[in-house]
C-alpha cells in the first residue's frame, strides 16, 4: 500500500496493493492494523455505497457539528471525487483537491473531519464505498454548492443532474462561520 501525501495537508491518496492474475484480482481495502502502521489511526463506525449514474453529481457535503472523516473509493465505475477545506483558520481554507477514482486505478481518498466532499460520475453507472468517522447526522449536514466561483472547481462536467437538496446549497462566503468547522494545528 501507497500513502500520498495532497496539496491539502490531512487528505490523502492511498493506493492498495493489488494481486491479480488470470481469474481477476484481490486487495484490502481496510484493514486497521495496516492502516494505522501506516499513520493512519482512525475509528470508522459507518459504511455507506451509492450507486450512481453518469452526469450525477453528489455533493459538497459536510456535517458540523458531527463532522465525519470518509475513506472513500468507487468499487464500479469511474468518479472525479473532491475535498474542499471549509475549516476557518486554516491555512489551506477554501482550497481544493480532485482525483480520479476508479474500479480499473482501485485508489482511495481519504478525506478527514471538517472537509466538504462530493463527487461526480463519470462512466455509465458506479457503485461508490464511504467508510466514515461517525454517524450519519441529517439535522447536522450541509451542503456547499458544487459551483462556487470562490473554490473554482474544475470539474469535468458542465450541467450535471444534481439533488433537490445540492441544487439549494450555499456558497461558501454565506454560510456563517458558526456553521463551519474550526481548524485545530
Amino acid at each position: 500500500m501507497k500513502i500520498e501525501s495532497t496539496p491539502l495537508p490531512g487528505v490523502l491518496l492511498i493506493k492498495p496493493d493489488v494481486f491479480g492474475d488470470a481469474r481477476g484480482f484481490f486487495l484490502e481495502t481496510w484493514n486497521r492494523r495496516r492502516y494505522k502502521e501506516a499513520g493512519l489511526d482512525i475509528e470508522f463506525v459507518q459504511d455507506n455505497v451509492s450507486r450512481s449514474r453518469k452526469g450525477i453529481l453528489r455533493g459538497l457535503h459536510f456535517q458540523n457539528p458531527n463532522p465525519q472523516g470518509k475513506l472513500v473509493q468507487a468499487l464500479q465505475g469511474e468518479v472525479f471525487d473532491v475535498a474542499v477545506d471549509i475549516r476557518t483558520g486554516s491555512p489551506t481554507f477554501g482550497r481544493w483537491f480532485g482525483t480520479l477514482l476508479s474500479e480499473e486505478n482501485h485508489h482511495q481518498l481519504y478525506v478527514p473531519e471538517g472537509f466538504a466532499h462530493g463527487f461526480c460520475v463519470l462512466s455509465d453507472t458506479a457503485l461508490f464505498s464511504y467508510k466514515c468517522t461517525d454517524f450519519y447526522n441529517p439535522g447536522a449536514e450541509f451542503s456547499l454548492r458544487w459551483d462556487d466561483p470562490d473554490l473554482g472547481i474544475a470539474w469535468p462536467i458542465e450541467n450535471p443532474v444534481l439533488s433537490a437538496k445540492d441544487q439549494s446549497a450555499r456558497y461558501l462566503k454565506d454560510f456563517p462561520q458558526d456553521m463551519l468547522p474550526v481548524f485545530q494545528a
